[in-house]
């Protein structure tokens, strides 16, 4: 009972630490702007997920100089009403219905007049119907934000948006040169444009549009069996982006991404037959490693070169190369998922890697990518900033053939990425899946990691997220995956021994919109395992183990 006294406690300690957390990390302050209206826009300016309003306009009109040939007698003739100053008479002046008139037509029939360099938020009253706007017509690069223009791909995302929760992301809006062709996930990858638009807030400053996402999620967990412990912690993540177009042709984005996980602790946090990384020069068994304060200091430089086309680099002190599908925590399908993948360390452990450079050729629905980039993992310091170097590298095809796929296929060779495992290298290969499609997110992976010299060990992982409806999610995560690290002990008889490992998860969240993007998730997950009858004597005969969960998100 002790054990599970302590294990309350802890998470009611885990619930109030994450509120503290997303506090310090976050700039909601302003998140309730983002159901309103973005800075920078006119006065009455309608975003294209919001209902356009209707509004009275009385026009009135300037003095008219009278043409003499339409002037009558006193005497009783016909009156020209066109030609009369109704303000002079103290009643508004009747308006004509407007005339459609083409684009061609428009120099002809106000000449000179040059409505680009208008002032529209200065003329009270100017309201703009997006609804019966042309958007595929408008320049919004122009505007400084980009939205989605083809029609099949926009109502793909707006059926996601349909099933999030109120004002967790804007509807319509694509992210970088995306055009909303896909969405994008972390680095360079691509998601399926019907995961939806990018969750979190957004808004204008300038020529610059702003997108802030992160949370502050609160774990209160018993891993099963005897190596498993009970524990309470709180993850954390905020990201910021900022966008703007450089010209006609160029375009930059950059990125920061954080954490404060380092304060739980070089040890993390309990997570069953999850190996990968040291702490206090022991490797981690059981246990998922914390992220380093800085995840991501990076920036992304497109340039456009017609029809949809674009090379692009991307490059920073730290960042994600081109090897694997997104990283877990930018994935629809992993979104309500607690704990880190068992698998982590063989599809997505370069998402935090010090020094890369990537450059690649990007279309529609194809990319193709090359990366430079350090091999060896980050170290148990989490604080500071590493020294970049570039002895790793490699290389990845993505294609997005509709609104509903994603598919990637990536190979890499890795300098001596596990401290554990020094003089050996890695041939790392990956492929993986990606479906969404109103609510549903998706992903099927695979992967080989091929040591140098040393063991050849695979994995697989399947993952599904739905959302039934804005308040009711439900997921799920399968793995299966051969793993040397679980006895570290030299002296032990299983040292350095394979084993392949099953972990099936399934769970539940229920999410409260608090205001604007902001949001709380609240739910839990229960996980069985399937593993060899060696394994018994230190893990149990069927360990289960089980989450309760509260995640404060801007962006959920």
């Amino acid at each position: 009972m002790t054990r599970y006294r302590l294990l309350a406690a802890g998470a009611v300690r885990a619930m109030l630490l994450a509120g503290g957390v997303v506090g310090a990390l976050l700039p909601v302050g302003a998140v309730a702007q983002h159901s309103t209206s973005m800075p920078g826009m006119a006065p009455g300016m309608t975003m294209p997920d919001a209902a356009a309003k209707k509004t009275v306009k009385t026009v009135k009109s300037r003095p008219a100089k009278a043409a003499p040939a339409a002037r009558t007698s006193q005497s009783g003739g016909a009156v020209d009403h066109s030609t009369m100053d109704h303000s002079a008479m103290g009643h508004p002046a009747p308006v004509a219905p407007p005339t459609p008139v083409a684009p061609s037509a428009m120099p002809d029939a106000i000449p000179g007049m040059d409505h680009a360099q208008m002032d529209h938020s200065a003329m009270p009253g100017m309201a703009i119907n997006h609804s019966a706007m042309d958007h595929g017509a408008m320049d919004h690069g122009a505007m400084g934000h980009a939205m989605i223009v083809d029609p099949a791909y926009r109502a793909a995302s707006d059926a996601a948006v349909a099933k999030m929760p109120a004002g967790s992301a804007m509807a319509g809006m694509a992210m970088g040169t995306s055009a909303g062709f896909y969405s994008q996930g972390s680095g360079t990858s691509r998601l399926p444009a019907a995961e939806g638009p990018m969750r979190g807030y957004m808004t204008q400053a300038g020529e610059w549009m702003l997108m802030a996402h992160g949370y502050a999620w609160g774990v209160a967990t018993d891993q099963g069996g005897p190596r498993g412990k009970s524990e309470a912690f709180v993850q954390s993540m905020a990201m910021l982006m900022a966008d703007r177009d450089l010209g006609d042709r160029w375009h930059i984005q950059l990125r920061a991404m954080n954490s404060l996980e380092p304060l739980m602790g070089a040890r993390g946090y309990t997570n069953l037959f999850a190996t990968g990384e040291l702490a206090n020069d022991r490797p981690l068994v059981d246990r998922q490693h914390p992220h380093d304060l800085f995840m991501e200091l990076a920036a992304k430089v497109d340039y456009r070169l017609g029809n949809g086309n674009t090379l692009f680099l991307y490059g920073g002190p730290v960042g994600e190369p081109a090897l694997g599908p997104s990283a877990f925590m930018h994935r629809g399908s992993a979104r309500y998922q607690p704990m880190s993948p068992i698998t982590h360390h063989w599809f997505d452990s370069t998402h935090i890697t010090y020094g890369v450079v990537t450059a690649g050729y990007a279309t529609p629905k194809f990319q193709l990518e090359a990366s430079a980039f350090k091999g060896r993992e980050p170290d148990e310091h989490r604080w500071g900033i590493e020294a970049p170097r570039l002895d790793s590298w490699s290389v990845r095809g993505t294609w997005t053939p509709s609104p509903f796929w994603a598919v990637q296929v990536s190979h890499g060779r890795l300098k001596e990425p596990e401290a554990q495992h020094p003089g050996e290298d890695e041939n790392r290969s990956t492929a993986s899946v990606q479906y969404a499609r109103g609510g549903l997110a998706t992903t099927f992976a695979y992967s080989l990691k091929d040591r140098v010299p040393g063991e050849k060990l695979s994995a697989f992982l399947a993952e599904v997220n739905y959302e039934l409806t804005p308040r009711h999610a439900v997921f799920g995560r399968l793995e299966n995956v051969a793993n040397d690290e679980l006895f570290p002990d030299h002296d032990d008889p299983l040292h350095d021994r394979k084993f392949r490992v099953t972990k099936a998860e399934v769970g539940y969240a229920y999410r409260v919109p608090i205001v604007g993007p902001l949001g709380l998730a609240l739910g839990g997950t229960v996980a069985a395992y399937a593993k060899p009858a060696a394994l018994e004597a230190a893990y149990g005969k069927t360990p289960v183990s089980w989450t309760l969960f509260s995640k404060l998100a801007v962006g959920l």
